[in-house]
């Protein structure tokens, strides 16, 4: 495949906050069948995920989850990539509804280990030990809208993404 041509990137990512969004994902879909994040705001010094779902979520779902993401950040694992396009990016099971219609036909795969696969352009880690800790500061569920929602931050990341 020649050089790929990605659309354009909104955002500069905090490579360890935005890999640590995709562990979180991934942990919430294994631990509560929620499914990704429906709304993402990920900056460097704290981020936000909200969650779709109709059971009730509160301190006890939000300690399961930190430990869980933190399990899985320890365990070190190498996150690759791999440039392909739509049709061949269906075999492995990724989410294509949000790519436009208008959009490059190469897509981009973000892997963590054998955790976590998913379609992303964003800046991450070269190993899940560089996140450091998450820790989930506050969260919220609201019944009307079937959200959960949680804040999150990360200690002892990795110096050398400050520079």
């Amino acid at each position: 495949m020649p050089d790929p041509q990605y659309n354009s990137h909104n955002k500069e990512e905090y490579p360890p906050m935005h890999t640590a969004e995709h562990i979180i994902n991934q942990a919430m879909c294994r631990l509560f069948d929620t499914g990704r994040s429906i709304n993402a705001h990920v900056e460097r010094k704290k981020s936000r995920l909200d969650f779709h779902t109709t059971q009730p979520m509160g301190d006890k779902e939000a300690q399961l989850l930190e430990e869980e993401v933190n399990r899985i950040i320890l365990q070190d694992l190498p996150v690759t990539y791999l440039t392909t396009t739509r049709q061949e990016a269906e075999q492995y099971d990724v989410d294509l509804s949000r790519i436009p219609h208008d959009s490059s036909e190469a897509v981009r795969i973000v892997q963590v280990g054998d955790y976590d696969t998913c379609l992303c352009i964003g800046s991450h880690v070269a190993h899940t030990q560089q996140i450091g800790r998450v820790e989930i500061y506050s969260n919220a569920y609201d019944p009307e809208r079937a959200r959960w929602r949680i804040r999150y931050r990360l200690y002892e990341s990795d110096p050398t993404f400050d520079e």
